[in-house]
């Protein structure tokens, strides 16, 4: 009877870390639609956000936005009873060296924190673009008004806020504006190094550049399907790491593409009928975006932004030619679409935010074994773990198993040369931390 009801008691156990969240489902729910359309509207209404452009006028250029933006975070953190930390971050760049800096400026930055319960220096950072640009990203007068570039980013970053803010989490969550993305990553790359100097933890960045529109150049229109870009390993890896991926694999495992696979499970989960595409590059072919400057320094961070995008919108000067219309207008934005990828990286933050630290060290052994052996330092705050496998070939983490409050596991009967393994920290309420991969070796 004891064997019976330890047994009834594990599966219990084991179904309480794989329920669902009520919160994460009215987390969804709260996003609004019209306050994102709204907040679009009104960055679009200032003419020009270049990051150049005029700082002196309240109605007209990009220090008429940042200061909105900045109000827009003190309102909710004044709803909140002042939850929030708001200021500002900048660095000053200059002409020399710098072939898109038309004249010294400021490059300022709107940050509003949240800060965490448990963990106050364990961030997960969700941005959008403050600044437009023209045809000529070096014309700073004239009118840009970058709706979807990246009106719509910068809208969904304020509405997350507006929602997650009406929680308590354990990890802090920042939520930021960053300028200077078209002159050449200014603004991420102050913060980052920002970052660095105050000795944050960062969890993961969650970049969000152009989620509005669902037309594309390529004649499709969809307004359920969204890119992840995340590159594969991070830039910074020793020369010794990059040798022994050679004989153990993890060409594909760095810690910007787990947080990609842990956004791809949380949206699965809880926003099935929308469809997360995980692209295997750091970002559009060629191209670069706010979370580079930070796996630059060997942060996590991926780009959410939409799948079919239309390059008659983006970096273009308002005009009609050969009865093609050009320029990034609000017309062309998708307020359901924007309020679905906010939701996104609301339930990816809200997750991570609620979840104890990813075990930091994992060893992995199992060589020519029948079973697969893990073992990994114990959190002192989790309830327990779960380690995850899948095939060499698959994207995603195809098979899990909850193995309690443990910090040694063996699956029997798996080959280790057939699959790739991690394992995951899990919390009282059963939210995982993102998935850490071995990182280690067992010697037989």
């Amino acid at each position: 009877m004891k064997r019976l009801l330890t047994l009834s008691f594990f599966c219990i156990l084991q179904l309480g870390f794989s329920q669902t969240s009520e919160k994460i489902y009215k987390i969804i729910d709260a996003v609004s639609e019209e306050r994102i359309e709204k907040d679009i509207q009104t960055l679009v209404n200032f003419g020009t956000r270049n990051t150049f452009s005029d700082t002196i006028s309240n109605t007209r250029g990009i220090g008429a936005a940042r200061r909105w933006i900045k109000s827009e975070f003190e309102n909710i953190s004044e709803s909140c009873h002042n939850c929030l930390d708001v200021f500002y971050q900048k660095d000053f760049v200059t002409k020399k060296g710098n072939s898109r800096v038309p004249h010294d400026a400021w490059v300022v930055n709107v940050l509003a924190i949240q800060k965490g319960t448990k963990y106050p220096n364990r961030y997960i950072i969700m941005s959008g673009d403050i600044d437009s640009r023209a045809s000529d990203t070096m014309n700073f007068t004239t009118d840009a008004p970058g709706a979807n570039d990246n009106a719509s980013g910068m809208a969904g970053t304020i509405e997350a806020a507006r929602v997650l803010s009406e929680y308590k989490f354990e990890n802090s969550i920042v939520y930021v504006g960053l300028s200077g993305e078209e002159q050449g990553l200014f603004g991420g790359a102050g913060l980052a190094q920002y970052a660095k100097n105050k000795h944050w933890e960062i969890i993961g960045v969650l970049n969000n550049d152009m989620i509005g529109n669902i037309k594309g150049i390529d004649g499709v229109i969809d307004n359920r399907t969204f890119r992840i870009f995340s590159e594969p390993v991070p830039p910074t890896e020793t020369e010794r790491q990059r040798t022994l991926r050679r004989f153990y694999g993890g060409e594909v495992d760095g810690i910007s593409r787990q947080l990609a696979r842990y956004i791809y499970k949380t949206t699965r989960t809880y926003m099935p009928e929308m469809n997360p595409m995980m692209v295997y590059r750091l970002d559009r072919f060629g191209r670069g975006g706010h979370h580079r400057p930070f796996n630059d320094l060997g942060y996590a961070g991926i780009r959410i932004m939409e799948a079919h995008e239309n390059y008659t919108q983006q970096h273009q000067d308002i005009r009609e030619e050969n009865g093609i219309k050009y320029g990034d207008i609000i017309e062309h934005v998708n307020f359901g679409y924007a309020k679905k990828l906010t939701a996104v990286n609301a339930i990816t933050m809200a997750s991570l935010a609620a979840a104890p630290p990813a075990p930091k060290n994992v060893a992995i052994g199992g060589i020519v074994e029948a079973s697969v052996k893990l073992k990994w330092d114990k959190i002192k705050e989790a309830k327990g773990y779960k380690i995850y496998w899948r095939d060499t070939t698959s994207p995603t983490w195809d098979y899990s198993r909850y193995v309690g409050d443990v910090s040694e596991f063996m699956l029997q009967g798996i080959v280790i040369d057939n699959f790739y393994f991690g394992v995951a920290s899990v919390g009282e309420q059963g939210f995982e931390s993102v998935v850490t991969f071995p990182n280690s070796i067992i010697k037989n």
